[in-house]
């Protein structure tokens, strides 16, 4: 019998300083974390689906209980699909929980599946992709924002 899995959610347009986080201290908690990077064609991403794919493989390459699969339609399909019982999602603020409550109760209705929250490093919590990406399209230095790997490669 394996032990518990999770889905970590997200469109990660670009992965984050804060989503590392989130993932490493989740880590120890279960055996698999799946990392879900939704793709939604109707929504317009700065990056390519194949390179937010491969910085999110190159953050957690030593890292063999994480893997990412991209995924279209309803995160409970995809736990469904990969056995996850569980879905962890990071909050940085008051109004990120009252949005995620919302959906967590949704998907323990739909699905069975158990959201849990992790709060932000209080260092990361003022980090988002959508402020990562409005700091690129204006030739900022996002460099302390992304892994180190990666903020050579935007």
């Amino acid at each position: 019998m394996s032990g518990p899995i999770a889905v970590f959610p997200g469109t990660f347009d670009p992965i984050t300083v804060g989503h590392v986080s989130i993932v490493e201290r989740a880590s120890p908690l279960f055996d698999r974390i799946i990392i879900g990077m939704g793709v939604n064609n109707s929504k317009k991403t700065m990056f390519s689906t194949a390179q937010r794919i491969s910085w999110i493989q190159e953050v957690f390459k030593d890292s063999p209980n994480i893997e990412v699969i991209a995924f279209e339609g309803l995160t409970v399909d995809l736990c469904k699909k990969v056995g996850a019982g569980f879905l962890l999602r990071g909050l940085r603020n008051s109004t990120d929980h009252g949005f995620e409550r919302s959906i967590a109760l949704m998907n323990r209705q739909l699905a069975g599946v158990e959201t849990i929250f992790m709060p932000s490093a209080p260092e990361h919590a003022h980090i988002s992709s959508t402020i990562v990406r409005e700091l690129l399209a204006n030739k900022a230095d996002v460099s302390a924002l992304v892994p180190m790997d990666l903020s050579r490669n935007i």
